[in-house]
């Protein structure tokens, strides 16, 4: 049976050249305290032990090899680094840069980091803050010139700030960015601002009073990049590579949107979610602070170690002060650029980044100095990044990122049949939800997925990971599905 994809439904496999570079010299030892396998073991041991998010209780964990996942998701190249003991312990590249070629990843090859990109920005931001250029609660529109963050009634009393920018709770609209082809005429700044043409994304706003809530906007880092281009007068590449890259280390990186010629070579091209090349390689973002960043595993988990050591008040890049701002929760779970996730010995830092054409992850522990950064070439590359971040956890014995072991319940047919019907995911975007011979199903013409109970209406799948919860109405039939707890799909 073919796998349902809730949200890029896709399927048939593609043949897959399976190429590996540049890992760490043989006969170096894991650094796990009190652990003396052999590191190369370890490497090993990673790539055959791929996890689902979810694993059924009494069943055994169906790990899988690298290789043939990268071929089940139709992800032509992954690049890996693991951070162990405060340091990159290990980092390797697989598979190929573009489909039907022969270029290996390796080490060196950029991948598009996406939503990466926002917490590189946001060092940039503070390095700014701590010169005495910017302030984090003065309202942007006292040092913007460009352009201005309109005033309406949600700003009367409260205003957009550098602070509330980062945290994503400046009341600002616009998600995320689509980016542009590479035949397509690129916007500028101010035009993506306002959503004017060629841009192809809704002016930036506030609809909602500052500071009230947490609402991931892309729109709110663009205003961030103006922000900083008019205050230094520089370029957001240039801007960039002084504030950020350059001091970290980050010898491989850029900003530059497009990527120049002259690197196209160095870099990874994206690829759809069946695998076929993105036509013009790769979309070109304006948004440079919110998407535009090429690097590499290895300089995202140079960035992660950077953080760490300006906590400890070790860094030379950013002060302890502004670094224990960043990584404080401004709103639940989330800092200033950074995702936060846990306390104690489980708390984590990190970040996901969602391209056209390419996917990745990065986490790191506060304590312990434990971290990994994935990045992949395929619009499904997120859930295999996932997989290895989760074989990564297992393999270092790491307090979370595992995956979360799920018991399975007995439902009546009854019950199960109530669940029945098709759910819009959004305009034009169906999944149907059918029982089958006891069992029940989701997907749709493409393919089907089991569906686990874990209650009447609570329901996960171990192929992708969702978690399913039906409401149901006075007559005993559901008339919703929310899935993880976002997507609210109604049922037709």
């Amino acid at each position: 049976m073919t796998h349902a994809r809730f949200l890029r439904l896709r399927s048939s496999l593609i043949p897959l050249v399976f190429l590996a570079a540049s890992v760490a010299p043989p006969g170096l030892r894991s650094s796990v305290p009190g652990d003396q396998t052999p590191l190369e073991l370890r490497v090993a041991r990673v790539e055959s032990g791929l996890l689902p998010a979810f694993v059924i209780a009494g069943r055994p964990q169906p790990a899988k090899p690298l290789a043939e996942r990268m071929t089940e998701l139709k992800t032509p190249g992954v690049s890996v680094a693991v951070i162990n003991d405060g340091a990159i312990e290990w980092a390797k590249g697989y598979g190929v840069t573009e489909t039907g070629t022969a270029t290996p990843v390796t080490v060196h090859t950029l991948f598009q980091a996406a939503s990466i990109s926002k917490p590189v920005a946001a060092l940039g931001a503070l390095r700014l803050v701590g010169q005495g250029k910017l302030s984090l609660d003065e309202d942007v529109n006292a040092k913007v010139i460009s352009w201005k963050v309109p005033e309406n009634d949600f700003t009367k009393t409260e205003k957009v700030t550098l602070r509330r920018l980062l945290s994503h709770s400046a009341g600002l609209t616009v998600h995320g960015f689509g980016g542009y082809a590479a035949d397509a005429p690129v916007p500028t700044l101010v035009q993506v601002l306002d959503g004017a043409k060629p841009a192809n994304s809704d002016a930036v706003r506030v609809d909602v009073v500052p500071g009230k809530i947490w609402r991931y906007s892309g729109g709110g880092y663009t205003v961030a990049q103006q922000l900083m281009l008019d205050v230094s007068g520089r370029s957001f590449p240039d801007l960039m590579a002084e504030l950020v890259l350059k001091p970290v280390g980050m010898a491989d990186s850029t900003y530059e949107q497009p990527l120049p010629e002259a690197r196209r070579d160095a870099a990874a091209s994206g690829h759809t979610s069946d695998g076929k090349l993105l036509p013009g390689r790769a979309h070109t973002y304006p948004e440079m602070a919110a998407a535009g960043l090429w690097t590499t595993p290895t300089d995202l988990a140079k960035f992660l170690l950077e953080i760490a050591r300006a906590r400890r008040g070790a860094s030379a890049v950013l002060s302890q002060a502004l670094a224990l701002e960043m990584t404080t929760a401004q709103k639940p779970g989330y800092g200033l650029g950074l995702s936060l996730d846990g306390s104690g010995r489980t708390a984590s830092f990190g970040h996901g980044g969602s391209n056209e054409g390419f996917k990745c992850q990065m986490a790191a522990f506060f304590e312990g100095g434990r971290g990994a950064v994935i990045m992949t070439n395929g619009d499904r590359g997120g859930l295999l990044a996932g997989e290895i971040l989760r074989a990564v956890a297992r393999e270092y014995d790491w307090p979370t990122f595992k995956p979360v072991e799920k018991k399975v319940v007995a439902v009546e047919l009854k019950a199960l049949a109530a669940l029945e019907g098709r759910y819009e995911l959004r305009p034009g975007r169906f999944l149907d939800v059918k029982l089958e011979g006891g069992t029940l199903f989701a997907g749709d013409a493409e393919g089907m997925v089991e569906l686990y109970p874990e209650s009447e209406t609570r329901f996960f799948d171990t192929v992708e990971g969702h978690t399913l919860v039906f409401a149901k109405g006075p007559d005993g039939r559901a008339t919703y599905i929310t899935i993880d707890g976002q997507l609210k799909a109604p049922r037709r």
